[in-house]
């Protein structure tokens, strides 16, 4: 007699339903591995250092004191990168950017564009001595004028932050459209007709913020360089092709 079950086709059905979540299980019981879960030997942690300004030139940067506290192996700052072309790749998803931007985004090299943007990092033995460490990195800073919306950002005269601002593009490329941002406009149709043939016609003005999704596990990276010169990462993305490109 056979004892196998007989083997059913699933059909998927989305909409109106609740479908199983093949990895709900992994998750909510601690088994999945994210990337905070990656220790390595001997592994050293890092400390970021932001500014508390939305908008400053950078006058000089301190080191000193961070360095000589025992367990820091390092410290770095804007100035111990290279500058990059401006050349705009390839960043998934239908979009692109430019690398300069991007670097300049990681860490500040003159001028901080926002409050959080990272001037210095700490690499240390522990995440507790790069945090001691991180404290005692002294930054001056020139305070600059800075805008806090759209409509600010586009009035004549505004503050410049991006003097050779490089647009990137989403679907297809953007073009510079004032000092701090790019345009893209999408078209089809005749628009001016489709309001003479409209039956009605709404006229508004609506504000939103920023939306964006929410994770469930830290922003991580751990790297590995080894003897052989290779150099292993493993980050939290879903877009692993396109960090690797940037790396």
């Amino acid at each position: 007699m056979n004892m196998e079950p007989e083997y059913k086709p699933r059909k998927w059905r989305v909409l109106g339903t609740t479908p199983a979540r093949r990895d709900g299980i992994d998750k909510v019981t601690g088994q999945a591995k994210f990337g905070d879960d990656v220790h390595l030997p001997d592994m050293l942690h890092g400390k970021v250092v932001r500014s508390p300004h939305p908008h400053a030139r950078i006058k000089s940067i301190d080191i000193s004191k961070a360095m000589a506290v025992p367990g820091v192996k390092a410290v770095i700052t804007g100035a111990d990168f290279p500058p990059l072309n401006q050349a705009v790749v390839a960043a998934g998803e239908g979009g692109s950017v430019s690398m300069q931007d991007i670097a300049d985004n990681c860490i500040a090299k003159h001028t901080v564009f926002y409050d959080g943007h990272a001037v210095a990092a700490v690499a240390a033995e522990n995440p507790h001595v790069a945090e001691e460490a991180a404290a005692l990195v002294e930054v001056e800073y020139e305070i600059l004028p800075f805008v806090q919306d759209v409509r600010e950002a586009v009035k004549d005269g505004a503050v410049v932050l991006h003097e050779d601002f490089v647009p990137g593009a989403f679907l297809f490329p953007t073009q510079k459209a004032l000092p701090n941002a790019g345009r893209l406009q999408l078209a089809v149709g005749d628009v001016e007709q489709g309001f003479k043939d409209a039956d009605i016609v709404v006229e508004r003005e609506y504000t939103t913020a920023t939306v964006h999704q929410g994770y469930i596990e830290s922003h991580i990276t751990t790297c590995r360089w080894d003897s052989e010169d290779h150099l292993t990462v493993w980050t939290t993305t879903q877009g692993a092709f396109a960090i690797r490109d940037f790396l």
